[in-house]
């Protein structure tokens, strides 16, 4: 779980825009990437702790959608998280040819940035906002704030509030579904939620 710094677009969750914002910035990812890219979605963290969640939420979410136009790794089922992410990690790298990868996580910040949503060019350091060194994963990552960081992270995080995990997963799922389809890297035929 990263602690942000200098984020490159970030939006908080309950903007009447958000939505549009974030699928509009993702958009643009998309759209920049030579077809023979497959787009590869992580979705870091854990459901055993709900502010460690939103990875796996998102994961769960994007799940619900039928497309052949992305690979998704981590669900509530299926976590991706400290034990399984060396493997996952080597897993897309010897299947895929220069993947595009996405990684989603919670993170820490300041408690006035609790419930923003950042897009961040660059790897995802999971672990850093609990003082864990994990290897970095995406070429971009997209992170929610869920808490305050500090020295007590995993109390913090057991204490967050699981509407905020919800709000922002189903927003990141949804944002990230739109904006593959509109980029035309959805195939048409396979739209719509299972």
């Amino acid at each position: 779980m990263p602690t942000i710094h200098n984020p490159s677009f970030y939006i908080a969750h309950t903007d009447s825009a958000a939505s549009m914002r974030l699928t509009n910035q993702l958009k643009h990812y998309f759209n920049a990437l030579q077809p023979s890219r497959r787009i590869i979605i992580v979705c870091v963290g854990t459901d055993r702790c709900t502010g460690d969640s939103l990875g796996p939420l998102s994961g769960t979410l994007l799940s619900k959608y039928r497309s052949n136009s992305f690979d998704l790794y981590g669900t509530l089922e299926n976590p991706i998280h400290a034990m399984n992410l060396d493997e996952t990690i080597e897993r897309i790298y010897t299947t895929n040819i220069d993947p595009f990868v996405i990684a989603i996580d919670a993170c820490l910040g300041r408690a006035a940035s609790i419930g923003t949503i950042h897009i961040i060019d660059g790897p995802l350091r999971p672990g850093a906002g609990v003082n864990k060194q994990l290897t970095p994963v995406g070429d971009i990552h997209i992170s929610g704030i869920v808490n305050v960081g500090g020295l007590l992270g995993y109390q913090v995080l057991q204490n967050t509030r699981l509407h905020l995990i919800m709000s922002m997963a189903n927003m990141i799922s949804r944002s990230l579904f739109v904006a593959i389809s509109i980029s035309g890297k959805e195939d048409h035929e396979q739209l719509g939620a299972k």
